[in-house]
């Protein structure tokens, strides 16, 4: 029962201690471990099919140095602007190991698109005429798939992409029209193939697998329609990876069954087409942690607060406000950097037993030392939002010492408001 995850060290990170990276750095900083990350695509690549590419999405995390490290080992990248374009290009990525996929692609973001020769995954009927005028007042020919909204829906899934009404691609039951209907674009759009994502952040790999099947007979049955042979076919991905209670990692024995069987199949009936998985957060997810330095400690009727010197400006998923229902948190460690302090608790929100009383478990434990005191984790801006950590039993702490946040690898610095209040920007590191 194959699972890939990375345990967590309150020391170190990528074989430094972290009160040395805080030190050489700067605070508040994202370090990432080329190694772990590295690692991740090497394990999952030994799991998949040899016909099942890998795709990084690069809007988990852009940082030039961590793509510029993965461009190596993946088949291909999939882009979200022309700001991504520029950062693929730039990292060397050949044009046709780029995909484009966007609800809302400018004409001057479908131009470069057209002009650099990337593969562009249409997301309307509206969207194909505005390209194909692009692709025409160029005396080009775009490079097409046509992303799919499925009738289908990823089950569990953090973020739900497809089923029911969507911003994201054409619902499947308009397509055969479109493409029968194909000639209408005129000779400048080249049709390559699908997109079919159904949804993110999924801990099931049942789930995962039951769409991965789903997903490849709509192909089948899209493909009979299609005005060229399928050459490319996006799977998805929706590879979760854990971070509150209860959460465990993503059992992978059934979706890679599922590849297989996809595969195997794909060989006789789709026989021109690459298969790949589009992933982002399961790559780099577990790879990278948040540093602040704690500034100040207060109380306030009883309850302690410590203050860092950043926030949900940097790390805007820690502080429950990208896409949490139920305000969750993150697991997090505090590393002393005084002389008379030496307990570095680290507090697993995968551990039932070790959960802050806002979480998910029945009864709430505090960790075995009598060293720790029930603590909230503050930002420095000026908002009640500002929450890093919540109610949570920490180590007595002093204001110099490191508050730690894991499982920060995606979706952080870039996707976080920087500029929110005028604090400066994180840092960032690859180490």
């Amino acid at each position: 029962m194959p699972t890939l995850s990375f345990p967590h060290d309150e020391h170190n990170f990528g074989g430094q201690p972290m009160v040395r990276l805080a030190t050489e750095h700067s605070t508040p900083l994202y370090a990432y471990d080329s190694q772990r990350i590295t690692q991740r695509i090497a394990d999952l690549r030994a799991l998949l099919p040899h016909s099942i590419g890998i795709h990084y999405a690069i809007k988990a995390n852009p940082f030039p140095p961590v793509l510029r490290l993965i461009a190596g080992q993946v088949d291909g990248v999939d882009i979200a602007s022309a700001g991504e374009l520029d950062l693929a290009l730039a990292a060397g990525i050949t044009p046709e190991r780029i995909s484009f996929a966007g609800p809302g692609k400018r004409d001057s973001e479908l131009a470069q698109a057209v002009a650099a020769h990337v593969l562009i995954n249409a997301e309307s009927e509206g969207e194909l005429l505005r390209l194909a005028a692009i692709a025409q007042h160029q005396g080009r020919v775009a490079r097409v798939a046509l992303r799919v909204n499925p009738a289908f829906e990823l089950k569990g899934a953090g973020m739900r992409m497809g089923g029911g009404p969507r911003p994201f691609g054409i619902d499947e039951e308009m397509i055969p029209g479109l493409m029968a209907d194909w000639s209408r674009f005129g000779q400048h759009l080249a049709f390559e193939g699908l997109h079919i994502f159904a949804g993110s952040q999924n801990l099931s790999g049942e789930a995962i697998a039951e769409a991965q099947r789903a997903s490849y007979q709509l192909a089948l049955r899209l493909a009979a329609h299609a005005p060229a042979p399928i050459k490319t076919l996006n799977l998805g991905g929706g590879f979760g990876i854990p971070y509150f209670p209860h959460e465990a990692p993503l059992e992978l024995t059934p979706i890679i069954a599922a590849l297989n069987e996809i595969a195997t199949d794909a060989a006789q009936r789709l026989p021109h087409a690459a298969l790949h998985l589009e992933l982002g957060r399961y790559l780099v997810g577990e790879a990278g942690i948040y540093v602040t330095r704690i500034i100040d400690k207060k109380i306030s009727r009883g309850h302690t607060y410590l203050v860092t010197d950043g926030g949900l400006n940097h790390h805007l998923a820690a502080s429950g406000n990208f896409g949490q229902v139920i305000r969750r948190n993150y697991p997090v460690t505090i590393v002393h950097t005084h002389a008379h302090t030496h307990v570095h608790t680290h507090v697993h929100t995968h551990d039932p037993e070790k959960v802050g009383a806002n979480d998910t478990a029945n009864t709430p434990n505090t960790p075995n030392t009598a060293n720790t005191e029930r603590t909230s984790v503050v930002g420095p801006l000026c908002t009640p939002l500002d929450l890093l950590a919540d109610n949570l039993a920490l180590p007595q702490a002093a204001p110099g010492d490191l508050f730690v946040i894991f499982q920060s690898g995606a979706y952080g610095a870039s996707a976080s408001p920087q500029n929110f209040l005028s604090h400066p920007p994180v840092s960032e590191v690859l180490l």
